[in-house]
Formats: C-alpha cells, sequence, structure tokens
C-alpha cells in the first residue's frame, strides 16, 4: 500500500488564516475531482472559516468524557473506514484526551498516513518542540502542547501562511480572532509587535533551513558539488595566527551584508599534527566565531588549499575568506606559489577574499624616504651586470669577426643601458668599466691583452662611462619622484582615512591614534591629557624608545617605536593639529554637557513659574476672598452662606496642599531620594478607593478585571496616587457617552493594570513629552493643572520597579500600561493567551 502525502500549513501565530488556507484548498482540490473530506476543523466561532465548511463533507467527531466535560475529538476509525483521498485535520500538535487511541493528533494522522490517506493540517511555529524554549523566551508563555522536528520535518510538502504583524494586529482588533473580551489583553501580551514580528522571523527562518536541508539532500542525491547560490555563505581559513580576529571579522560582515547568511570558520590540520598553531589562540577564535552566530570545524589534510575548498564546496560556500601570506618575497620566489595562490586557482566559481592584517604589515604603513632606487634594486643591477656580462660575452665572441666591431660595442652599450635603468648609477658605471675591459681583451688588437694603443679605445671607454652615468641619473630621478608620488597617494589616503573614520561616526580621537600607529609602523601610540592616557593603540616593548610630541595645550602624544625622520614629521604635525582640534572640541563638549543640566533646569525653573503663577493665584485668590469675606462684619451672612465660604476655603486650600505635594515629590524624584515602601499588594483592593477618591461609579468606569489576579509588589499609596492621576485624565479626554476601562491582566511574570480612553489620543511624536514635568496636552488649558500628573504617575511606578508605557487603543484614543512584578513570580503560572477559546 502506498503511504500517503502529508501537507502542513506552518504560521507564525494564531490568526494568520492557516485553517482558511486549508479549507480554500480542499475546495480546490474537490473542484479538480480528488476525494476531500474534514476529518476536524476547529472554526472558533469565526464566521468567514464556517462559511468555508459548506460544501464539503464533514465526519461527524466522536465525543470524549474527560472529568465531566464532553468533549468532541476527532473520530479516527471513521476516517479509516471512510478512506477519503484527502483528510483536512485542524491543529495537528494537539493533545487527544486520556483513554484515547493516539495520545496526540499528529499520532492519528501517522495512522491516516499509513493506511494511504492524504493528510492536510495546521500548525503554529511556538508548537515545534525544537522552538519551545525560544518562543518561551519571545513571548514568557510556556507551551504545553508540542510536536517533534521530526514529525514535521517528514511532511511531504510545509507552506508558510505569512500575515504581517500589523495586518494581524488589526485582524484582531477587528474581533475577526478572539471575542471582544479578549482582545485588549491580546494585544497587550502575546500579540505584541515585538512577539508577532520575533515569531514571524522564526517561521521563515525554520523553513528556510528545512529548505536548505532538502536542497543539500537533492545535489547529494544528484552528485551536483559546483555552488548554488541560494544564500550567502561565507568560509573563513583559520591558521591559528593572531590575523584570525581580523579574518573573522571580516567574513561575518560580508555574511550579514544578506538576510540568512552563514558564517563557517575552518582550521586544516596535517595527519601528523605537526603544523604549527596556536592553541590558544584557535580556542579564542572558536569562541568569537560562535558570538558572531557562527559555527567551527576543524578537517585534517596535507595539501591545505585543496582541504580548503573541498570544505567550502561542501558546505555550497558562496565566499572565501583567507588571510594575505606572511611569506617574503624571496621566500615565495624559492618555495612557490603560496596557499592563496593555489586556493584561487581552484576555487573555480567560489569568489575569494584575500584579507590583509597586522602580521603581513600594517595596510596603511608609508613608504619611507629614502634614495631614489632601493638596496635591493642595487643588488640586481650588480647581478645582472655580472651574470649578462659574461654570458653576452661568450655570444659575441663565438659570432666575431672583423667586421663584427660595430655591433660589440652596441651589445655592450644596451647591457650597460639595462644595468642603469634596473641598479642605477653604480651597478650602471660597473657594467660599463667591465664591458670596456672585455671588450679591449676579446675584441680589440692586440686580442687578450688590456692595453690601450689607440686613443680612440680609450674614448670608447670614455663614452661608456658618460652614457652610463647619464642613463643612471635618469632613472634614480625617475625612482625618487615615483617614490615621492607613491608617498604622496599613501599621506591622502591616511588623511582621507582618518576624515572618515570620523564621518561614520567612529570616536575621531581614538581613529587619529590608530591611524598614526600604522601609518608610521609604530609599536604603540599614546594620547596623554593631564596626566590621564585618554587613548592608546599598540603594545610597546618593555625599555623601548619613546619620543613625546606636544598637542599644543591639550596633551602629549607618546610614539613608541623607531625614530621619525624629517620627511615623516611633517606628515605627523597634520595629525597632530588634528588631534589639537579633536581634544578642543572634546573639552567644549564636556562643557556644555556640563550647561546642559543648568539649561533644563532653568528651562523647568522657567515653565514652574509660569504655571505656579496662575495655579496658586487661583487657589490662593478663592481661599482669601472667602476667608476676607466670612471676617468683614459689613455683610451678614446667613448660615448656608457661610457654609459655602468655608467650603470655598477648604476646597481652594486642599488645592493648595496637593499641588505643594505633587512639587515636592517632584523635587525628590528628580534628587532620586523618593522613599518607596514596597510590600505585596492586591490591585483588587486598591480600585474601590481610587474610584471613591474620584467619585465615581459603575456608570462612570468600565472595570474589566479577572477573577484571580497575583499582587504585585509596590507601594499601596503611591499606586493609587498613580492609578488616580491616569483615570482623571482618561475621564477628562474621553467623549461623551464613552466610559473609560480600567482593566488587569498577568502576563510573563507582571501584572499590568491598563487605563483606556476614547479620546483624541496622543500624537506619537509627542509620546515621550508628556512625561516631561510642566507638560499640558495642547498647552493652552490652564484649567487642567500644571502638568505634573503623568510625570509623578511615570517616577512613582518606575520607583516601584514597573514601568508605565503608552499604547493606541484600538478604534482611537490612549491606553495608559503600568506593568508591575509579581510578588512571587514563581506562585503562578501565566495562562497560554494563544490557547484558542
Amino acid at each position: 500500500m502506498t503511504r500517503g502525502r502529508l501537507r502542513v500549513m506552518l504560521g507564525a501565530a494564531p490568526g494568520v488564516g492557516k485553517t482558511f488556507a486549508m479549507l480554500e484548498e480542499g475546495h480546490r482540490l474537490q473542484d479538480l475531482g480528488k476525494d476531500v473530506v474534514v476529518a476536524l476543523v476547529e472554526t472558533h466561532g469565526r464566521s468567514a472559516t464556517t462559511a468555508l465548511l459548506e460544501g464539503l463533507e464533514v465526519v461527524p467527531r466522536h465525543v470524549v468524557s474527560h472529568r465531566g466535560v464532553e468533549l468532541p475529538e476527532l473520530d479516527l476509525d471513521a476516517v479509516l473506514a471512510r478512506r477519503p483521498g484527502l483528510a483536512l485535520v485542524d491543529e495537528l500538535a494537539h493533545t487527544n484526551p486520556p483513554r484515547s487511541t493516539n495520545d496526540k493528533r499528529w499520532q492519528d494522522v501517522e495512522a491516516m498516513l499509513d493506511a494511504g490517506i492524504d493528510v492536510m493540517s495546521t500548525v503554529n511555529i511556538q508548537h515545534i518542540e525544537s522552538l519551545n524554549d525560544v518562543v518561551e523566551q519571545i513571548t514568557g508563555v510556556p507551551q504545553r502542547e508540542t510536536i517533534p522536528d521530526s514529525v514535521v520535518r517528514a511532511a511531504d510538502q510545509i507552506e508558510v501562511v505569512d500575515l504581517a504583524p500589523d495586518a494581524l494586529r488589526t485582524r484582531l482588533s477587528d474581533g475577526e480572532v478572539y471575542p471582544a473580551a479578549r482582545i485588549d489583553a491580546a494585544l497587550s501580551n502575546y500579540f505584541r509587535l515585538g512577539n508577532l514580528t520575533a515569531l514571524r522571523e522564526l517561521a521563515l527562518l525554520w523553513l528556510a533551513d528545512e529548505v536548505d536541508s532538502s536542497l543539500q539532500q537533492y545535489r547529494s542525491e544528484h552528485g551536483i558539488d559546483s555552488k548554488w547560490e541560494a544564500r550567502e555563505r561565507v568560509v573563513v581559513a583559520l591558521t591559528g595566527g593572531r590575523e584570525g580576529e581580523t579574518l573573522i571579522r571580516r567574513g561575518a560582515r560580508i555574511a550579514a551584508r544578506s538576510a540568512g547568511g552563514e558564517l563557517f570558520a575552518v582550521h586544516v590540520t596535517t595527519q601528523d599534527g605537526l603544523r604549527e598553531a596556536n592553541p590558544g589562540a584557535l580556542a579564542a577564535q572558536r569562541t568569537l566565531v560562535e558570538q558572531l552566530g557562527g559555527s567551527y570545524h576543524q578537517v585534517v589534510g596535507d595539501d591545505i588549499p585543496r582541504a580548503l575548498v573541498d570544505f567550502a564546496r561542501a558546505s555550497n560556500a558562496t565566499q572565501l575568506v583567507i588571510g594575505v601570506s606572511r611569506r617574503s618575497r624571496l621566500s615565495a620566489l624559492l618555495t612557490g606559489p603560496g596557499i592563496g595562490s593555489t586556493v584561487i586557482r581552484e576555487s573555480g566559481d567560489i569568489d575569494v577574499h584575500i584579507v590583509s592584517h597586522a602580521a603581513a604589515g600594517s595596510g596603511l604603513a608609508l613608504p619611507r624616504y629614502s634614495g631614489g632606487l632601493t638596496a635591493r634594486r642595487r643588488i640586481y643591477g650588480f647581478a645582472l651586470a655580472l651574470i649578462a656580462g659574461p654570458l653576452l660575452t661568450v655570444l659575441l665572441v663565438s659570432l666575431r669577426s672583423p667586421e663584427s666591431m660595430t655591433a660589440d660595442v652596441l651589445s655592450y652599450q644596451l647591457l650597460v643601458v639595462l644595468v642603469a635603468l634596473v641598479g642605477g648609477i653604480w651597478p650602471a658605471l660597473f657594467a660599463a668599466l667591465l664591458s670596456g675591459i672585455t671588450l679591449d681583451y676579446f675584441f680589440v688588437a692586440p686580442l687578450y691583452t688590456i692595453t690601450i694603443s689607440e686613443p680612440l679605445h680609450l674614448l670608447a671607454l670614455v663614452l661608456f662611462l658618460v652614457i652610463a652615468a647619464l642613463v643612471s641619473l635618469v632613472v634614480d630621478q625617475a625612482a625618487r619622484r615615483s617614490r615621492a608620488a607613491k608617498r604622496a597617494t599613501a599621506e591622502a589616503e591616511l588623511l582621507a582615512t582618518v576624515a572618515g573614520g570620523v564621518i561614520r561616526g567612529e570616536d575621531a580621537l581614538q581613529a587619529l591614534v590608530t591611524r598614526t600607529r600604522e601609518a608610521f609602523s609604530l609599536t604603540g601610540v599614546r594620547l596623554v591629557s593631564g596626566g590621564e592616557v585618554l587613548y592608546t593603540d599598540g603594545e610597546p616593548a618593555e625599555h623601548e624608545h619613546t619620543q613625546s610630541i606636544p598637542v599644543g595645550d591639550h596633551g602629549t602624544l607618546e610614539l613608541s617605536g623607531r625614530d621619525l625622520p624629517a620627511a615623516d614629521r611633517r606628515l605627523l604635525a597634520v595629525i597632530v593639529s588634528q588631534l589639537d582640534a579633536a581634544l578642543e572640541h572634546r573639552e567644549l563638549a564636556a562643557t556644555a554637557s556640563e550647561l546642559a543640566p543648568l539649561a533644563e533646569a532653568d528651562r523647568v525653573r522657567s515653565a514652574l513659574l509660569a504655571a505656579v503663577g496662575h495655579d496658586l493665584r487661583r487657589p490662593l485668590a478663592a481661599a482669601t476672598a472667602a476667608v476676607t469675606s466670612l471676617r468683614s462684619t459689613d455683610v451678614n451672612w446667613s448660615t448656608a452662606d457661610r457654609e459655602a465660604l468655608l467650603e470655598t476655603a477648604e476646597v481652594s486650600l486642599g488645592s493648595l496642599a496637593d499641588l505643594v505635594t505633587n512639587l515636592l515629590d517632584v523635587s525628590r524624584l528628580q534628587a532620586g531620594v523618593l522613599a518607596v515602601a514596597l510590600a505585596s499588594t492586591d490591585i483588587d483592593d486598591l480600585i474601590p478607593p481610587v474610584l471613591d477618591e474620584l467619585g465615581l461609579g459603575p456608570a462612570d468606569v468600565e472595570l474589566d478585571l479577572p477573577a484571580e489576579l497575583s499582587p504585585v509588589m509596590a507601594d499601596a499609596v503611591l499606586l493609587q496616587r498613580v492609578l488616580v492621576n491616569l483615570l482623571t485624565n482618561a475621564i477628562r479626554y474621553s467623549p461623551a457617552g464613552s466610559r473609560p476601562i480600567l482593566g488587569a491582566s498577568e502576563f510573563g511574570g507582571n501584572v499590568e493594570v491598563r487605563i483606556v480612553d476614547h479620546g483624541p489620543g496622543i500624537p506619537e511624536a509627542r509620546r515621550d513629552a508628556v512625561f516631561v514635568p510642566f507638560q499640558r496636552l495642547g498647552d493652552t488649558d490652564n484649567t487642567t493643572g500644571i502638568g505634573l500628573g503623568l510625570a509623578l504617575s511615570k517616577g512613582f511606578v518606575e520607583g516601584m520597579g514597573g514601568t508605565l508605557a503608552t499604547e493606541d487603543t484600538p478604534g482611537g484614543g490612549l491606553t495608559m500600561v503600568v506593568s508591575l512584578p509579581t510578588a512571587g513570580r514563581s506562585a503562578s503560572t501565566p495562562v497560554d493567551p494563544n490557547e484558542d477559546p
């Protein structure tokens, strides 16, 4: 019997449309002639999903009694007896009730597949076993129902039903996922925008890994070893040298340029294990690779280039990063091409990056000023004269004739010119002298004697020397100008690199110090100011020569290593002037930062005086007028009038007391001396006094409190003031006929109290400003206090170890969310808000 095929609809969260997509596909396949039945679908009361069941055959459910509750479950026997071509089974990770045929629904599906029935099912990413801990870290909710990865990976087809997080939250707000009573709690807990974004990425990455595994299996089965660039895979070759960290970081940056890029680090050891490597450095580099999200590998092979390329091909790598060779040019000439050259030749379609590093010489080191030609060029010139001269002589002697004298002289003259081009004046003079003697000995009569009997022969020798001198002078001048141009280019690149580092946001002083050490090939550079080492780069050896360069009046630049020649000091003076400017800018910035609090204090003081000038005057004037009237003997006040005046004075003085209390609390918050007495506090016990203080009843506020709520660690007095402030604002800005909502929920070890209004809300750009003291929404209403309520509330909540945040109310308005830790996080287990109703 042919085993059935499994097709899985994978979603990032409930409500993305997995069941809907499964039913739509069922209708499509049925229209094509497929025998389709609905073995089990959970509609959760969603009308659109229920409507899709029409026209599909539904297998009746089997009712199971568990703890007095009737549970309609999948009837496996009925499906097997029906033997459809395709069975639609929802919620693959579901746990069956006790005493069922199988413990898990996926085991029921396995039975259908074994019976030759094709199955289409659904599952959310949080139910996959290997991701259980990751999902709990993201959402704070442990998943009780999981499914082994192998079951999902064994599916013949996996499809992601994707929906953008904002679109899912909109669908949730519109009541298309959960009932209205659960919307606010879901939006503020499991369905936070950050949670949904992370779960969506998790689902896409999990499927990408599954696709990658299938691709590798296909390539292996079909013997394909060429590179397929499905994603960037970067292999970094490590030798155990100190350049390894540079190569790893470069490889990580390359891998990060594309989504889903992977980083591999590989070290090749020989079979005898004798190749030099630093185990400590390799261990540190392995740790760095893992910190950057890569993996470390070690392979054995005597042919290192071949081993690297083979590993890269086996990993389907697109990039291979190796360090530049540390061998000298002479070593390269004697031993042949190095590892880098061989890897490039054999890499084929794999891109190879050869990265420079400190062990191979600083990339920004400046060319040294010296003579026009280097000592190595002069040695090459002498060698050319000693080798080419005798060879030329042997050739010309074999062709010697009375008519060949002119050709002989021109041949030796050409040799002198070539030696001058290679080695300069001294090798050229040596070649000219040697050529003149050779001509006289082998080609001028009398032969085989060093005798100059003819003045013309002496003139020829002198001309040889003059030609050699002139040509070598031209070559020397050209070499000097070439080296000067190279140095000017290097200086320009150095200054551009320093400026570019500052523009990109690097620390200007650190960039200048680092580039100074690299440019002048120093072992260490330190910038000292006021006896304090501000920045350092490199590690100078003990007792190494150190020279100090003044940096204006702001500090000293200490250089360790070689003495700098005068030519290098010209560029150093430019760098020192930039350091001086950077230090001055640093001091000005520090001064400005010291003045910023004073400016802020002045702003607050001005706002305080402007606000208090009005808010103190009004109640003080009312209280003064009431007391003055009571003391007046010109008017006989009735008992009712006296009571009204006393009430006015009492209310005004109470307003003054509240204002002074708030001002004192603000000063305590800013000074960091607010007294907070944390204790286990029940939110339910605080709601009645809050409503009583504001004189509110059921007709004024809608309460949405769960039956059971863990106590929080809070100061009951401060928390009550917070709730009073927030509820006062909600009532003030709620439109007529709309009641604010006071609700609470528990999530991830925290209790969240939510005060919801449907007023005008607060623009996103002003969300942070409302928590600043002396801020009013719009700054136009002088009857609503001096703008301390939200600032105090935020300070009180943070003083209790919680947070106060703003959110948009679905449908318009503002929601203030007070989040406080529970008194005992382990005492209660959060209810899984992902569990369907």
